[in-house]
Order: C-alpha cells, then structure tokens, then sequence
C-alpha cells in the first residue's frame, strides 16, 4: 500500500437538521445565580439588621459579628479539608452568619454565638458535601444545637441598656410573658419592635418589608410563607375561638418569631420542596408545628423545631408531589 492510496476522507455530512442531545435543564435563568440569591436575602435582611441595631445596640453588632466572622473561616476551614476551593464569593456563609446571629437573644454569650456557627456550617452543611445538599436548614441547625447545650445561658434575658436607657428589653419575650403570666403584649409594641426577644424577631414591620422583598424578587418561593401563615391563622383562630384569653391571632402572627422563619428560613430553597404543591404542604407544616408547640408544649416558640422537622419530610414531600408529565404517565 503506497501514500497516494492513504488519503483522509472527509466525514459524511448529515442530509438534515442536527439535533443535540444533553441532560435538563435545559432552560436556565442566567441571572438567578447563587450569589445574585445570596444578595437579595442580604439586602431583604436590611430593615431587620436595623430595627435589631435600633433595639440591641451593640448587642446586635457583637452577636451579627461574631457569628458572620466564624461562619466565613469555618466555610474556608471545610471546604479546605475536602480539598475544595472555599466558596466564599457565592455570600451563603455570610447569609448562615446573618440569619443564625438575628436567630439568637441578645443577652447569647459569645461561645454561643461562636459554637452555633460552627455547627451551622460543618454539621448543618459541609457535612453533607456543602452548599446544594444539605438536608436542613444550616442556621437553625447551629441554633438547635445551642439551644439544646446551653439552654439557660440561651434564654431571652432582660437587659437595659445604660447609653439609651430602653427599658423594654427589662421584661421577658411576650410569648414567655404571656405564658407563664398571662400578660398580654401590645399590638403596637410586636408590630414595631419594642419588645425582648431574638434579634430578627420583634419587629413584624420589618421582617414583612424585607419578606416581600424577597417574594417579589422571586428569591423566596411565597407559596411557602403564604401556607405557612395561613396554617398559623386557622389554628390561632381555633386557640382564640374555643379559649378566649385576650391573646388574638394578630398576637400570634405577630409575636415571636413566626414572620422571621416564615420569610428568612423556611423558604431557604436548598432545605425546602421543588414543587409548587410540595411547597404549600411544607408551610402548612411548619405554621401547624408553630401553633401545637407553642400551645401545647413548654416551649413558648416553635419555629426553629418545626422547621426542622419539615426539612426532614422534603424529600418525601418531593417524592409526593412529582408533577405529572406532559401528555400523562407511561405505562410500565
């Protein structure tokens, strides 16, 4: 066999269209990035970081800063062990550190703070293999876990401060209040802000600014703090219809800390069901959690428990509301 007889031939061109073949998505939204979904939650928490600054003083700047400097160095720390690049750019340590420092009192001591961080992201996220597989919410799993340690040191005690002399933060939360004494808050106090408790919870006016932010951005999946409320609404109405006792629905709505989870933790996409019915059976779940725990147990608040348990269901919850496909099921 000669050179001349050795002669590449050209590759057949196909007659018709071409058509290439690769896994879904297929459709992608280019500006829904992780870190442009960090930043919206990072500037959603804006009026809730305020009223906490307004209220707490340096308590708010201590705590938010505690947990936003340990939560970044155990992300680098972690992600290091696996031998990863630390994904520090994508902002979802800085929103962990946020939401897990509003999470806390303000009277928290430091370890607390410093400990819950940790957990949060080593236990609550790295473990699992990092951002996008996590099973529960990240923030409440270090908040859990401190609740549970240091459950005295945990307790929204009162305080006042010297430089602005606010004397709200003397008395307990108003769930605590309510039961253990019978006091009820006023409507005004809650919706504002003026009360004690976790730094991101009391004040409804600004957890409802920066959860609409959110839905209207379509970040946060409104189905769920939508069921979720309503969830908390119907069984606050039954509570308040059958025992009359000057503590409303509004009280409910607006005490404690059922806005700040419905808006800033439940909707947490990674720990929450894909589907659009998924996600109304997840809130529901949580605001019915919310309502038996804090009329039936010891607890004055449920939202952290109630949210990890749903977390817990998302998987079969998704594995329930698998959406029929276009032109119906095949037969096996």
């Amino acid at each position: 066999m000669t050179d001349d007889t050795l002669q590449i031939q050209p590759a057949p061109q196909p007659s018709g269209p071409v058509t290439d073949v690769a896994p879904s998505p297929h459709l992608a939204d280019s500006g829904q990035t992780t870190r442009a979904m960090m930043v919206d939650v990072l500037v959603a928490l804006i009026p809730v970081v305020c009223s906490a600054l307004y209220f707490f003083r340096w308590h708010a700047v201590r705590q938010m800063a505690i947990c936003l400097a340990v939560c970044l160095a155990a992300e680098a720390v972690f992600s290091a062990m696996r031998g990863r690049r630390p994904p520090l750019a994508d902002g979802s340590a800085a929103v962990t550190g946020i939401i897990l420092a509003l999470s806390l009192p303000a009277t928290a001591p430091w370890y607390a703070a410093a400990i819950g961080s940790l957990v949060a992201i080593g236990i609550g996220k790295s473990i699992f293999g990092g951002l996008g597989m996590n099973l529960f919410n990240p923030a409440m799993v270090g908040r859990a876990f401190v609740m549970i340690s240091f459950a005295g040191a945990l307790g929204a005690a009162g305080y006042q401060d010297p430089q602005s002399q606010i004397d709200i933060m003397t008395r307990a939360t108003p769930l605590t209040a309510f039961q253990q004494s019978g006091v009820v808050a006023s409507l005004a106090d809650l919706f504002r802000g003026s009360t004690n408790g976790s730094l991101g919870e009391t004040s409804a006016l600004a957890c409802l600014i920066g959860g609409l932010y959110l839905c209207l951005r379509r970040t946060a999946a409104w189905r769920i703090p939508a069921s979720m409320l309503a969830a908390a609404t119907v069984i606050a109405l039954l509570d308040t219809g059958l025992s009359p006792h000057g503590w409303t629905v509004l009280h409910h709505l607006f005490g404690g800390a059922l806005l700040f989870g419905a808006f800033f933790i439940a909707t947490d996409p990674v720990s929450s069901p894909l589907t659009h019915r998924g996600q109304m059976i997840f809130g529901a779940g949580i605001g019915a959690w919310v309502m038996l725990i804090r009329i039936f147990s010891g607890y004055p608040e449920g939202v952290m428990f109630a949210v990890l348990l749903m977390n817990g269901f998302t998987p079969l919850i998704n594995r329930w509301t698998i959406p029929t496909p276009f032109g119906g099921r095949l037969n096996r």
